[in-house]
């Protein structure tokens, strides 16, 4: 569960408490909400962020479709988050929409020289080739329902192209649902991996097993590896 402001975050862990271990958090500031952060937002957030239950940060990112917060102020937060993404060595969620070369080089260059640097594109939508050159870098892609769809040219392509246990599947829930009456559910998911199986003619049971595998290898971070509190 991503936190897309400090409030949310603080709520995302709370729930997953009440939940464990069935849920898991996230904390950050979603590009939206980019220009909302003080000094004192960020210093809340760093809080959150060094909590032991906390096991990536997100979502953040670049979103120049509606562009709520302005370009620079999203940029801004991206890269505190990369940085406080690394101090903490967690994973990081990433929204990314029509951004896709600016949110690509960023994650690169963050990246390098980071061994434990990771994280995954969101309900991607992006096309083949910034899915394999970030899969390549250590990165994964999740998909969500719109990869059912004949539109979703890019990342249909990157379903096929990319190898097993280099991408997630996902909801985002209550968003991209079956359609506008129904609201999304956790079943969505189901859903996706049908359809990623459809597409790269495997057996869906194998397909979850590289899927799981690949959550659990993005989140794992060894005991003596995470930053001390």
């Amino acid at each position: 569960m991503p936190g897309w402001d400090v409030a949310s975050s603080a709520a995302a862990l709370e729930l997953a408490a009440r939940h464990a271990p069935m849920l898991e958090a996230a904390v950050g500031v979603h590009p939206h909400h980019a220009a909302a952060m003080d000094e004192a937002a960020w210093a809340r957030l760093e809080a959150l962020a060094a909590e032991p239950a906390t096991r990536a940060i997100g979502e953040i990112g670049l979103d120049h479709f509606r562009n709520l917060s302005s370009p620079e102020a999203q940029s801004d937060a991206f890269a505190r988050q990369l940085e406080l993404a690394a101090r903490r060595g967690l994973p990081v969620l990433v929204h990314d929409r029509d951004a896709h070369a600016e949110v690509s080089a960023a994650l690169l260059a963050w990246r390098t020289g980071r061994a434990q640097a990771r994280g995954v594109l969101h309900a991607f939508s992006g096309g083949a080739s910034m899915a394999e050159r970030l899969v390549a870098a250590g990165f994964l892609v999740s998909f969500a329902l719109p990869v059912a769809f004949r539109s979703a040219v890019g990342p249909r392509a990157a379903a096929v192209a990319l190898p097993a246990g280099s991408f997630l599947v996902e909801t985002d829930a209550p968003y991209l649902g079956p359609d506008r009456e129904r609201r999304n559910e956790p079943t969505t998911a189901l859903r996706v991996t049908a359809e990623l199986a459809r597409l790269r003619s495997e057996a869906p049971e194998s397909l979850v097993h590289a899927i799981r595998g690949a959550y659990d290898r993005l989140v794992a971070m060894p005991s003596t590896d995470r930053p001390p509190r």
